[in-house]
């Protein structure tokens, strides 16, 4: 039990469902509450799944690819900071008429982009930070030391973590309803800029590990 509760802190204060929740408010302020509803329920099932497949088989896949965990963080932080750029500068919206009338010539479903994985799920929530500590934390367990207890243990964390980040989703909406559009177009750009800042820091961190690991800058 302790180790379960242990974990979901460390899990929770990596993953940060909370910033989740503002991106999913900047980038859905225009869904219908249905589809924003989908786009939340796909994002939890998708966390939970990368949050097993990361544990499991996480250090196998980057063996296999030959991906480094500098190398992780810095692509991680590339990808970031794109979505950042995105929100910060966001396209010229169409008139209010125009979109109505789009709207009502096709299905609004098919026209609003899926946030369910990217970046919602990734890399979001479980960007190179909680991706590096999951294997680090499977790492520490030898590989015949898998017994009932490691998996009902991590699979525990897995869905009390998706429960969290599931509350953290849906509370969203009655803050957008607070807010309004205005409201909302301004926290899309300010996460817009805080995402830029972490996937820069983030590159930042991978660069330094990168060079570090090539002994080219001391410990």
């Amino acid at each position: 039990m302790n180790d379960v509760v242990v974990g979901l802190l460390g899990l929770t204060t990596i993953a940060n469902p909370v910033t989740s929740a503002t991106v999913l408010l900047a980038l859905t302020g225009r869904y219908p509450p249905e589809e924003r509803n989908r786009q939340i329920f796909r994002a939890t099932i998708y966390v939970t799944i990368v949050l097993l497949i990361c544990f499991y088989a996480g250090k196998a896949v980057m063996n296999v690819f030959g991906i480094s965990l500098p190398g992780l963080r810095l692509a991680g932080g590339l990808i970031v900071s794109y979505i950042g750029f995105g929100m910060l500068f966001p396209p010229a919206r169409v008139g209010e008429d125009e979109a109505q009338a789009e709207m009502a010539a096709e299905d609004q479903a098919t026209q609003l982009p899926d946030v369910a994985f990217i970046p919602l799920t990734m890399p979001c929530t479980t960007g190179p930070g909680t991706i590096a500590f999951i294997i680090s934390a499977a790492a520490t367990i030898p590989e015949r030391g898998y017994t009932y207890n490691v998996n009902f243990a991590v699979i525990t964390i897995a869905l009390l973590f998706a429960l969290v980040f599931w509350l953290c989703m849906r509370g969203a909406s009655p803050i957008l309803k607070l807010l309004g559009e205005k409201g909302v177009d301004a926290m899309a750009r300010v996460m817009g800029f805080l995402l830029v800042c972490i996937g820069v820091q983030f590159a930042i961190n991978g660069i330094h590990d990168l060079l570090e690991s090539w002994g080219m800058i001391a410990t």
